[in-house]
């Protein structure tokens, strides 16, 4: 049976974050539902390039997915502002899922409250966001500790989407 991902969607996206992994992973043969959070059914990106979602985070089972992907940019942002999508990561989290986040993607996790105590990295700007939310911070292209996944920036797509696929036992 093909791995569940769900990848996380609201405007102002990076194209690269969304759309990398959203190919890498249905090429690792993974089938990939993009959650968003209901505001729309098409986003724009940072560039305005659109993105439909698949079904909104409120209609989002967390225990059919093996793993979330948070992509950056500014989405981020409006992500966090929904209790739905914010309990979507914590859940797919707590029951051992994977949860990988990239640039600007670690502000659902500091929202989620699941970074206390873990290594994470990020795009540098949120840096003191999750130290003060209980992170050791570390300045490299991809960090694993446990089932979180993070990275920094789209130059790190590569070992980020890797990472992933390595927690989801598919390379």
């Amino acid at each position: 049976m093909a791995k569940q991902v769900a990848i996380l969607i609201e405007e102002m996206y990076n194209e690269y974050e969304f759309i990398y992994p959203y190919y890498r992973m249905i090429e690792a043969g993974c089938e990939v539902t993009v959650v968003g959070t209901g505001r729309k059914k098409s986003y724009p990106s940072k560039v305005g390039l659109p993105a439909e979602e698949t079904i909104s985070a409120v209609n989002a089972d967390p225990a059919r997915f093996d793993a979330v992907i948070i992509p950056g940019g500014f989405a981020p942002d409006f992500m966090r502002r929904d209790p739905a999508m914010v309990n979507l990561v914590r859940e797919v989290y707590n029951r051992g899922g994977v949860v990988a986040a990239i640039c600007h993607g670690g502000w659902m996790l500091a929202s989620a409250g699941i970074v206390k105590g873990k290594q994470v990295t990020s795009f540098f700007a949120i840096k003191d966001d999750l130290i003060n939310a209980g992170a050791e911070y570390l300045d490299r292209e991809v960090v694993v500790d446990g089932n979180l996944v993070t990275s920094r920036m789209p130059g790190d797509l590569p070992a980020f989407c890797k990472a992933v696929l390595e927690k989801m036992g598919l390379v």
